[in-house]
């Protein structure tokens, strides 16, 4: 039987437009349990040190109102270290994202920081958290993170997705470096995750070249998407494009 991928909704989105007025409109809380309700099958957060978006207690708040995977990433940092062991979500995603930073735009160099790495990692696995390290998808890289012991990796998948929208004809070279990674992750015995400007137009394409994908986090196109097609409608597409019948 196909390896059914796993939907994350990212709702860090949401929480910037309800910080942009200030408030709680909308509940960060009720939005995450209505993607549940409309078919998410997991609910990613990002909280940030200037909590810009996410705040550290959203994360607090979501945390046992839940009813699907709860996966929290971020840069490791003291702060986010201790949020993360005292919330204990099914998962933690590391990227290696400077404070300042936008958005995720490159992965872990998994042989530079190994050792640093390894002890975080370690901690999280002992307080029964899964693990994933946010990577590109370089072979080297791929190895370095068996080494330093996680349980999956999540590609980022923005180069993908920006080549794709520019020239998708050469779809089948852009996704092979994509497919050896995921294929080493396979024979080193990684999970495999995916994550970064994954939307309606590339995604299928992704999911039906990379079979063992366990789960991929979507935020910013699917938010996007809501605003056209309402968000239960938007959550069954993206559902439709990762399983297709």
């Amino acid at each position: 039987m196909k390896q059914r991928t796993r939907l994350s909704v990212n709702i860090n989105k949401f929480a910037t437009l309800r910080n942009a007025r200030g408030g709680n409109n909308p509940d960060i809380v009720q939005t995450a349990q209505a993607c549940e309700r409309f078919g998410a099958e997991g609910i990613t957060v990002h909280p940030r040190p200037d909590e810009r978006h996410i705040r550290y207690q959203d994360v607090r708040d979501l945390k046992p109102i839940l009813q699907t995977e709860f996966n929290i990433e971020g840069y490791p940092s003291p702060e986010f270290i201790h949020l993360v062991l005292e919330v204990k979500p099914a998962q933690v995603t590391l990227v290696p994202d400077a404070p300042e930073a936008l958005t995720s735009d490159n992965g872990w160099d998994t042989h530079k920081h190994a050792q640093f790495l390894k002890e975080i990692l370690s901690n999280f696995q002992e307080a029964g958290i899964r693990t994933s390290l946010f990577l590109n998808p370089v072979l080297e890289m791929v190895e370095g993170a068996a080494q330093v012991g996680t349980d999956r990796i999540e590609l980022y998948t923005g180069p993908y997705a920006h080549q794709f929208a520019q020239n998708p004809t050469l779809a089948a070279q852009i996704i092979a470096p994509y497919r050896q990674a995921a294929a080493y992750a396979a024979q080193l015995g990684l999970g495999l995750n995916a994550g970064h400007d994954l939307d309606l137009l590339n995604l299928r394409f992704f999911r039906q070249n990379i079979p063992d994908l366990l789960e991929v986090s979507i935020g910013h196109a699917l938010i996007c998407d809501a605003l056209y097609y309402g968000l239960e409608n938007t959550i069954q597409l993206y559902l439709r494009e990762l399983n297709p019948a």
